[in-house]
């Protein structure tokens, strides 16, 4: 399952999530509720496949570098909003 989830987060964080959606519970485990996943899924799809990702390898939750991974794919999000602000204004 884990070089699926590479692969298809190459092409698209959304793609990855939906497939790990699909064919696993891991969205489950690592999140309680609908609102977070949806939200993630439309606006932060990094930092939401870095955060169930970090949370399926680590054996007690996120914590630790695993945040520094999660942080990086907040710091990815945020840049690709930028670059297409960016874009749009040129």
């Amino acid at each position: 399952m884990g070089c699926f989830v590479v692969l298809f987060a190459l092409i698209s964080p959304r793609l990855a999530l939906f497939f790990i959606l699909i064919f696993s519970d891991w969205v489950g485990q690592a999140l309680d509720g609908w609102v977070v996943p949806v939200l993630g899924f439309f606006f932060l799809p990094w930092t939401l496949l870095a955060y169930i990702v970090m949370w399926q390898v680590s054996p007690h939750g996120v914590e630790g570098f695993d945040w520094f991974i999660v942080a990086f794919a907040f710091v990815v999000d945020i840049a690709a909003y930028a670059k297409s602000s960016q874009t749009r204004q040129n």
